[in-house]
């Protein structure tokens, strides 16, 4: 059986934690990590009807894209609308977790999902996160003490690239030195020239962990006076961020290019609605799921055709149509971020073995009802 906690590390390392807004609330909402798992239904919204179907299908996890409790809560009594889902989800042994903006910057993540089901290629984030600032090291030890010195710098930080540690690389060579008369060499004598093997280590390590990683490195070291290099960094783009921008197989006209997103996204009542020239030509396609409108200027300045995205106001969308491109189509909250859920099933049924996963693929988009004029 796997428990609730090796679950969790799969999200995680998936979607990591620190990639999540600072206003949001991700994470573990209910449950016991030490519990064990062995069905997981996977949705956007949790509702009413996503609860019933997990108690009725004798699920022992819900995973979630919206935050059940995202602003602050003082009770969770039941005689609230969220509290009662709370209290039957825990008497029923079913535990909550929520995976939000950690998930709409992960790569891949839920606009990767959207950008999937469009058959765009050529994908690469619209609103890059920046990498964390870094330090590139490179440290001129003895060549007897440079498992010492590295496995210090080891243990404060240093070395490590994404998911690898212990990461650097070394060079031998000739070290010379002059010690000065009030100098206390380590190895030599004073007024006398010395010259000893040494290697050059290089490591990088986050700015963060500066500190600790240079009193790591003179407490390990030999020497009385370190011989070290330290540079910082140029911030870079990583491959993680909000939004996607990439390439259609074939241009098309903005027209059809709308009739691909509604056969291609999940039906919901809101529908499919689509700004600007019906006939304009459409080969790069920007998308973020979910509430896209922070990101319009952004898809104008990737020089997208169209940006694909939910939740559009009036103003907004009419001050952008005044600028120029791109085209503007929206699809829905819940549609263009659902796509996202059978990504996250096939990951846990795909690195647990043995468990259960499914999707809740009726529409929760809080739209129930769409009628145009004369129907």
């Amino acid at each position: 059986m796997t428990d609730l906690a090796e679950v969790i590390d799969v999200l995680e390392r998936a979607y990591p934690v620190r990639l999540a807004e600072s206003w949001d609330s991700v994470g573990l909402v209910c449950g016991d990590p030490a519990e064990s798992v062995d069905r997981v239904l996977c949705c956007v919204d949790v509702t009413d009807e996503v609860v019933d179907r997990a108690i009725a299908d004798g699920v022992t996890l819900i995973v979630a894209h919206h935050p059940l409790l995202l602003r602050g809560v003082d009770t969770v009594g039941v005689h609230t609308a969220k509290g009662r889902l709370v209290h039957r989800l825990i008497r029923n042994g079913c535990a909550l977790y929520t995976a939000h903006t950690n998930a709409d910057s992960a790569n891949p993540g839920v606009s990767d999902a959207l950008a999937d089901l469009l058959g765009l290629t050529a994908v690469r984030p619209l609103d890059p996160k920046s990498t964390a600032p870094m330090d590139k090291w490179a440290v001129f030890v003895p060549s007897a003490d440079v498992g010492t010195v590295r496995e210090a710098m080891f243990e404060a930080g240093a070395g490590e690239i994404g998911d690898y540690s212990h990461c650097c690389w070394s060079t031998a060579g000739t070290g010379q030195f002059l010690p000065g008369t009030s100098a206390n060499p380590a190895v030599g004598a004073t007024g006398k020239v010395t010259r000893v093997p040494e290697d050059r280590v290089e490591m990088v390590a986050r700015t963060a962990v500066r500190r600790d990683v240079l009193a790591a490195l003179r407490r390990s070291h030999p020497y009385e006076e370190p011989a070290f290099d330290l540079l910082e960094l140029a911030a870079a783009d990583s491959d993680e961020g909000l939004g996607r921008i990439g390439e259609l197989a074939e241009p098309m006209t903005l027209t059809d290019f709308t009739h691909l997103v509604s056969r291609s996204l999940p039906h919901a009542p809101v529908g499919i609605r689509a700004a600007g020239d019906p006939q304009q030509i459409v080969r790069t396609v920007a998308v973020c799921g979910g509430a896209g409108d922070s990101l319009l200027d952004t898809a104008r300045a990737a020089d997208a055709d169209v940006y694909v995205t939910g939740d559009l106001r009036h103003h907004p969308v009419d001050e952008h149509l005044r600028v120029g491109p791109p085209a503007l189509i929206d699809a829905g909250h819940w549609a263009t971020e659902f796509p996202w859920c059978a990504q996250v099933s096939r990951l846990l049924a795909e690195t647990v073995p043995g468990l259960r996963t499914e999707v809740f693929d009726v529409p929760t988009d809080p739209w129930t009802i769409h009628t145009s004029r004369g129907s």
